[in-house]
């Protein structure tokens, strides 16, 4: 049965024609992390007026591993990039499916699309014979983030500090 509260959506793979509807849900995540006090996790300017947030969004529609959930309208509700582990974390000693970005719309209307684009990953790290997976994310602030991953099934690996912005790495096994 559907909420009827609920958007439909729909996975599909993301393309750089994406990029300013990319660019518009990280819009919308900052000014919500700055209303809520959380300007630490990604700033509080705008990532569509930041040229070099541009060129890695660009680059991250780009991926292979690139998809968006998205309404029968054709708009861009979620994003997700899979791939290779992010340069600033210790490589792997086995094959993995790593978790480059996930960021969706705070609209209560998709509530539950991040949850649902993790288990996506799992699906795509099964398809490609993969049964590790790791994700990175903003390890400070009161800690939600970090608890959201763990509630996917990851579990705390290790953290890192990229000048004052703390990491936490975790990872999963299928």
């Amino acid at each position: 049965m559907t909420d009827p509260g609920k958007e439909a959506l729909t996975i599909r793979r993301a393309s750089v024609t994406d990029t300013p509807a990319v660019l518009r849900l990280f819009d919308e995540v900052i000014a919500w992390f700055v209303a809520i006090g959380n300007p630490q996790q990604w700033g509080s300017e705008a990532w569509s007026s930041i040229p070099r947030r541009i060129t890695q969004v660009t680059d991250a529609c780009a991926l292979p591993g690139a998809w968006v959930a998205e309404t029968g309208k054709g708009e861009v509700r979620a994003f997700l990039a899979l791939g290779e582990a992010m340069p600033y974390v210790p490589a792997a000693n086995e094959p993995e499916l790593y978790v480059r970005v996930l960021v969706a719309s705070r609209d209560p209307r998709v509530r539950g699309i991040g949850r649902r684009l993790m288990a996506f990953a799992d699906e795509q790290a099964r398809a490609a014979g993969v049964a590790y997976l790791r994700v990175d994310c903003y390890g400070g602030g009161s800690g939600d983030l970090v608890r959201f991953y763990e509630s996917c099934g990851y579990e705390r690996l290790s953290t890192f500090n990229i000048d004052g912005w703390p990491g936490q790495v975790l990872d999963r096994r299928l």
